[in-house]
């Protein structure tokens, strides 16, 4: 039988630095909602907007697989591993904390904002050496199918982490249908729609709307809208 939690846009968490609005999916800073602390694995999702110029200090992590995915302008990075980047739309970003890094994250443009999706998943193995990884990826190879742009294998399309966790993105016209296999068992996914309408094993979701349906093999989708686009983050469902 399948299971299935909604979290539609709206009652996201909320925090507005001026320089920085973010929305949150599951608890996050100041936010905190005990029906939200993770979806198995994926345990932050943060719908981040930066003003030009601004961004986020050096900051530490470890033991966490962080995976940045750029909507809109340009996010510099740079890190304790030496590391001096610029990640743009069609980017996919992953550092393994991994026993400890440091990194900074800035918009490098004064006039434009940055749009991106900061996403943590429990890794697992711990204490691993840090690492970074980025990857390009080519937009319209996700025009009317699934593209995929994160694994657990070195070898595969995209980014990869310490974790058996696969993220697709996909660009639907209306009134297309597809379906999503789970490759795993005992996974789940999570589908975050960041643009348009979507309908899921039943289920409907819009734009910004979170959707997690762990207990099947497969999951039927159909795109409501025109120009509809969707973030599928399959994650194991039990922690080791």
């Amino acid at each position: 039988m399948d299971n299935i939690v909604i979290h539609k846009a709206a009652t996201r968490g909320s925090a507005n630095h001026g320089w920085l609005h973010s929305y949150h999916s599951f608890s996050f800073a100041g936010y905190y909602n005990a029906e939200r602390i993770h979806f198995g694995a994926l345990r932050v999702l943060n719908d981040d907007t930066v003003s030009g110029g601004m961004g986020f200090g050096t900051h530490p992590h470890d033991n966490m697989e962080i995976i940045s995915i750029p909507l809109e302008g340009d996010l510099e990075h740079k890190d304790s591993m030496g590391n001096t980047t610029v990640i743009r739309n069609g980017d996919v970003q992953a550092m393994s904390a991994g026993t400890g890094i440091q990194h900074s994250e800035y918009n490098k443009n004064k006039n434009e904002q940055v749009k991106f999706l900061q996403i943590w998943i429990f890794p697992n193995k711990k204490n691993v050496t840090p690492r970074y990884d980025q990857v390009t990826l080519n937009i319209q190879d996700r025009h009317n199918r699934l593209q995929q742009v994160l694994s657990p294998n070195a070898e595969d399309e995209g980014v990869w982490i310490h974790q058996d966790a696969w993220f697709h993105l996909g660009n639907f016209e209306k009134d297309k249908t597809f379906e999503y296999q789970i490759k795993k068992a005992g996974n789940g996914v999570y589908a975050f729609i960041l643009k348009g309408k979507f309908l899921m094993n039943g289920v409907e979701a819009a734009t910004r709307d979170g959707i997690g349906i762990s207990g099947v093999e497969k999951i039927n989708f159909s795109s409501l809208s025109e120009d509809a686009e969707i973030l599928l983050m399959e994650v194991p469902m039990q922690l080791s």
